[in-house]
């Protein structure tokens, strides 16, 4: 299903993108994380079991359950129930530190900082992610991921999907919603950000949560443009 193209995405100047999972790969990062400290835990399962918590998190933060709360503080917080539901309770502090900054050091996926670089000749491309400032800099410079801009929900105190996440790209840019296109790996991410006057592209990361958990790709029509990975959105935009 090829119907969406560069021709709906004219008049574009900023691509601004989801990260985790769709420039990195969290899940296999997290997986190699656990396994080198010989946990003794089934590695698959604590990194979906870590990930897993991520949404209840920002929802306390969303509903005013918690104050403002950066995703290094809300992923410790998800950590230390991890490790009494796993009975890791023979961690340092300095190894649970140390573990919690495994989200800095995410690996790309092995098209993004070709894709992203080629998209970068053409358009302003920078991060919308819920990760925190200091973790989306260490990100990139782990993984080589060449922004123009970092942009974080820690700048507008709103996470996404609140409305002000996404309207504040264009408000950074001084530029009008319709010209900021959104790029996600979830459908959830883009529904949301279309419903703001954002154009929209799906990346198909099948392997996001592990080749045991295949995720279902379909292309949606509502999107703007629909790409196998970021090299094959760079041929689509003429980058």
């Amino acid at each position: 299903m090829k119907n969406m193209n560069f021709q709906g995405a004219a008049g574009t100047k900023v691509l601004a993108f989801d990260v985790f999972g769709t420039v990195v790969d969290w899940h296999k990062s997290v997986v190699r994380e656990v396994r080198s400290m010989n946990l003794d835990v089934d590695s698959n399962q604590f990194a979906l079991a870590w990930r897993a918590g991520y949404m209840p998190a920002i929802r306390k933060v969303m509903s005013g359950e918690l104050g403002w709360t950066s995703i290094d503080d809300l992923h410790r917080m998800i950590l230390d129930e991890l490790l009494e539901r796993f009975r890791l309770t023979h961690l340092t502090e300095v190894e649970k530190f140390n573990l919690n900054r495994v989200w800095h050091r995410l690996d790309p996926w092995p098209d993004s900082v070709e894709g992203l670089t080629r998209l970068k000749s053409r358009y302003t491309i920078c991060t919308l992610s819920n990760g925190n400032i200091g973790l989306l800099a260490n990100m990139a410079k782990h993984a080589s991921l060449p922004w123009d801009c970092i942009l974080s929900a820690e700048v507008f105190h709103k996470y996404k999907p609140d409305p002000a996440a996404y309207l504040g790209v264009a408000r950074v840019f001084g530029i009008d919603p319709s010209e900021v296109v959104m790029v996600a790996a979830h459908q959830d991410d883009l529904a949301h950000a279309r419903a703001c006057g954002l154009k929209t592209a799906y990346i198909e990361r099948p392997l996001e949560y592990g080749s045991l958990q295949e995720k279902d790709v379909s292309p949606n029509a509502d999107n703007t443009l629909h790409a196998r990975d970021l090299i094959e959105l760079a041929d689509l935009l003429k980058c």
